[in-house]
């Protein structure tokens, strides 16, 4: 069994690509399915080309990953199917499914085999690969995307082993560093680009629009630093209504934002909405209403809530995942010395896992030499049974039974050690615990 990783992610493409292969949680059983139903159609199911017993997928704001097991002989083989049809396929895949060129997909996909791909999930679960380094979010994120595999019937003992690994490396690496020491989480950043534009933030209007994890966090930062109004706006008023309540703000109905959006001064965003919620033509007319006064606008959502264009009007400050991401990229010289901590326990974690994975490699050589030692027994004891039956004296059909099986399952390490050059017998040695 080989492991592999394919993925695109926030640095190898930009947020306008990436939130064209977002898939929403609810989604992500029926992309499996149709995934592994991919594989078979394109040939992929061959015994000698391998088979993909297991696959997940992880969909974040900043990442987009296929995992996968494969039945294949050796590491080579695995490589090679890779490289002419996973790799291939997977792409093709999300190609087909996202309506993307094929040619415009592929230069920002990368592919990870088998202890790279190890590597990756665990530096992905302990926070060490995200854009602000050591944030706890996307852990939550993996375990949503096993239990979102297991429930569409593709996570297996492979990839399950390997998730559960990665959580327990990310918990030793949470609690043995200081990675998440001096954090700026996205949801900060944002407090700071409005501390920039706005000289008090106890004098603005600060809309939020979603009610979901980012949003919450985003609440709680903005809410400690008591601007005038805070507002939550969400679909389902009832979630709206519990945010408020907890952030000292007040809910408002979704639909009320275009005759409302001109009275704010902060509008940040996070829907699962799949086309933006706010328009070109709606900006422009609550800046109509402000008389030009400014507005800062943070689109944390992937697909982006904000049109792109709103960004070209001159009396809008808009950000993005992306932006916000250089902000917070300034804080990570505090957290190296705790990162390379961090990278020396994932290497131990990892060579764990890859020793657990090869002695699952030699399990079915293990099972057929107690098959074959078995059947030895069987026939020793067969024949003693039959010389009891006969008569014969108990004492003696043991001895014979004992020396016969002794003698059987000695005849292929003697005859190894018999061919043997000297090196290999002296390996042959040491392993059979036996001095020469």
């Amino acid at each position: 069994m080989q492991l592999f990783a394919i993925g695109i992610n926030y640095r190898t493409a930009p947020v306008a690509l990436r939130e064209r292969v977002v898939f929403p949680l609810e989604q992500i059983k029926s992309a499996l399915q149709a995934l592994n139903a991919t594989w078979g159609s394109n040939g992929l199911s061959n015994p000698h080309a391998g088979l993909p017993a297991e696959t997940a997928i992880l969909s974040t704001c900043h990442r987009t990953e296929i995992y996968g097991a494969a039945l294949t002989g050796n590491a080579s083989s695995m490589q090679a199917s890779m490289d002419a049809g996973y790799a291939q396929c997977a792409a093709r895949w999300l190609s087909a499914c996202r309506q993307i060129p094929f040619s415009e997909l592929t230069p920002h996909l990368y592919t990870l085999p088998h202890s790279s791909a190890v590597r990756h999930v665990f530096r992905v679960a302990s926070g060490l690969d995200s854009m602000v380094l050591g944030e706890t979010q996307i852990l939550g994120q993996l375990k949503a995307a096993a239990r979102a595999a297991l429930d569409a019937g593709a996570l297996g003992a492979y990839l399950n082993r390997l998730f559960q690994h990665s959580f327990s490396a990310a918990k030793a690496v949470r609690g043995q560093t200081q990675i998440g020491a001096h954090s700026v989480s996205i949801a900060s950043a944002a407090v700071r680009l409005a501390q920039r534009i706005f000289e008090r933030l106890s004098s603005q209007r600060v809309l939020l629009i979603g009610a979901g994890s980012m949003i919450e966090v985003c609440a709680a930062h903005f809410a400690a630093q008591r601007p005038h109004a805070l507002v939550i706006a969400n679909r389902t008023i009832e979630r709206s209504l519990k945010l408020a309540e907890r952030t000292n703000g007040r809910a408002i109905a979704l639909a009320s934002l275009p005759a409302r959006l001109h009275e704010f001064d902060i509008v940040v965003s996070c829907t699962a909405s799949v086309l933006p919620i706010i328009g070109l033509g709606a900006v422009e007319r609550a800046l109509r209403a402000r008389k030009r006064r400014p507005v800062l606008m943070v689109d944390l959502a992937m697909p982006r809530d904000i049109e792109a264009e709103v960004a070209q009007l001159q009396d809008v400050f808009l950000y993005t995942l992306d932006d916000l991401g250089a902000v917070v990229q300034k804080a990570h010289t505090q957290r190296q010395t705790a990162a390379i901590q961090a990278e020396a326990i994932i290497e131990t974690r990892v060579e764990r896992f890859m020793r657990w994975l090869d002695a699952r490699r030699g399990a079915p050589a293990i099972c057929k030499l107690h098959e074959e030692a078995h059947r030895l027994r069987s026939a020793a004891l067969a024949r003693a049974q039959q010389r009891l039956a006969c008569g014969e004296d108990p004492k003696a059909v043991l001895e014979a039974f004992s020396y016969r099986l002794t003698h059987t399952l000695l005849h292929a390490p003697t005859r190894a050690l018999t061919q043997a050059q000297d090196e290999e017998r002296a390996r042959l040695v040491q392993l059979f615990g036996i001095s020469a």
